[in-house]
């Protein structure tokens, strides 16, 4: 089995991606602002935001991208 010791994401859930990313931008207000994607701007909620993510891998690659950017700083 291979590790994965350069991989930031490795052992991070989508879920808890998200609600880094929530208590950053203290929000869906501002998460939407940065990545504007619908499920973050209208109606948002946790569920939601991950049904969509999971099935969208474009999406998926801007809060992923995000988060890296963040965490790197």
């Amino acid at each position: 089995m291979s590790t994965q010791a350069n991989n930031p994401l490795h052992g991070k859930t989508l879920q808890a991606i998200l609600e880094y990313l929530l208590a950053y931008y203290d929000g869906w207000e501002q998460l939407g602002r940065n990545i504007n994607i619908r499920c973050f701007n209208e109606n948002p909620s946790i569920n939601s935001s991950l049904k969509f993510l999971r099935k969208t891998p474009w999406a998926r690659k801007k809060v992923e991208d995000l988060y890296l950017q963040l965490i790197e700083e």
